[in-house]
């Protein structure tokens, strides 16, 4: 890139400048009367780029392209900006660390707005967001986009009702997704109804195409995807959603790993219970599984220690009986049960 534009500014930054390194831009296009801070202007000069200014004409005829056109709209504008608020409540909430996370929004069949790469969700503004196409391809934006946004369009591109898309990690969720396991289902009612079970996809190098795909086959079925060695994922229909569902699942990984420490047996919601909360799930357009396929138990069974469960779905054998693993899972709750009977028996 030879000159890297910034004609949406009104004030030139440091972070600017560096972005513009970082592009391995030449020189700067800015709109007449654009002001340079002290430190930007320090930078400028020990990079060696040149100002270029555009024309009043120009910077008066707005965005060049239909992309441009598109990325400038009021709706587009209210998207970056609920972006730019829900990568501060991640930041806020210790569920990304430096530049980690993503985050983007269906605007169109054709045109995804997402956040830059190298950027702390803490530091987002508007005009640092980017528009890309399906494929992954820059349409409009100052920076660069995120590298994983493969992942965000694999997600758009095999679920329809998909609108918005946060990668994020964090701590007591992706705790889940370097140990291999799940948390149990049917144990607190909003995250049956908001998340139900998750799935956990295998590790593949964040940013490839390979990553990307590691998701397709749960997200039909799940709006939370745990990322092995890496964090979560999750879709819905707004940015506001999606980090709504990060929440749930987090918290609900972390009020298991306390209970644990209380010593006694996690109670369970009985299936048939937890069936209306399925019931609920369905009306408010929400996926699960369990309504995908009538092999899915309503109920997984958790591993000892009650706070992890199998991350596969268990099925019975075509004779009828149950599989080896059902037979393992339930031969280990009958154990932690008696065993936690004799505890209480012998301390009274």
């Amino acid at each position: 890139m030879s000159s890297y534009p910034l004609t949406q500014h009104k004030v030139i930054t440091m972070e600017d400048i560096d972005a513009a390194v970082k592009a391995r831009a030449k020189s700067l296009l800015l709109r007449d009367g654009a002001i340079l801070t002290p430190s930007a202007q320090e930078g400028l000069a020990r990079h060696g780029l040149v100002v270029e200014r555009a024309t009043s004409a120009a910077s008066a005829s707005g965005p060049s392209n239909d992309w441009e056109r598109l990325f400038a709209t009021p709706e587009a504008e209210a998207i970056k900006k609920e972006i730019c608020a829900v990568g501060l409540k991640l930041w806020q909430r210790q569920y990304v660390d430096g530049n980690g996370g993503n985050i983007s929004y269906r605007l169109t069949d054709s045109a995804v707005i997402c956040t830059p790469t190298l950027v702390s969700k803490a530091d987002l503004r508007p005009e640092d967001l980017c528009l890309v196409d399906l494929e992954g391809k820059q349409l409009a934006g100052n920076r660069p986009r995120t590298s994983e946004i493969l992942l965000h369009l694999e997600i758009y591109k095999n679920v329809a009702e998909a609108k918005a898309v946060v990668h994020c990690h964090p701590v007591h969720a992706t705790a889940y997704a370097i140990t291999g396991r799940i948390p149990p289902s049917c144990i607190i009612p909003e995250y049956e109804v908001f998340v139900g079970r998750v799935a956990i996809s295998p590790y593949e190098t964040p940013g490839t195409q390979k990553f990307a795909e590691t998701v397709i086959p749960y997200v039909k079925t799940h709006n939370t995807v745990l990322l092995a060695n890496h964090g979560i994922v999750c879709w819905a229909d707004t940015v506001t959603h999606a980090e709504w569902y990060v929440e749930v699942v987090n918290t609900y990984c972390w009020t298991l790993t306390i209970a644990k420490e209380l010593g006694a047996p996690i109670s369970r919601i009985p299936g048939e219970k937890t069936a209306d909360l399925i019931a609920i799930k369905q009306r408010l357009g929400l996926p699960d599984v369990r309504l995908a396929g009538a092999d899915a138990p309503i109920c997984d069974l958790a591993e000892p220690g009650g706070i992890t469960a199998v991350p596969q779905v268990r099925t019975q054998t075509a004779a009828g009986g149950m599989s080896a693993s059902d037979k393992e899972a339930i031969v280990a709750a009958v154990t932690e049960a008696v065993l936690a009977k004799l505890k209480s028996i012998g301390n009274p």
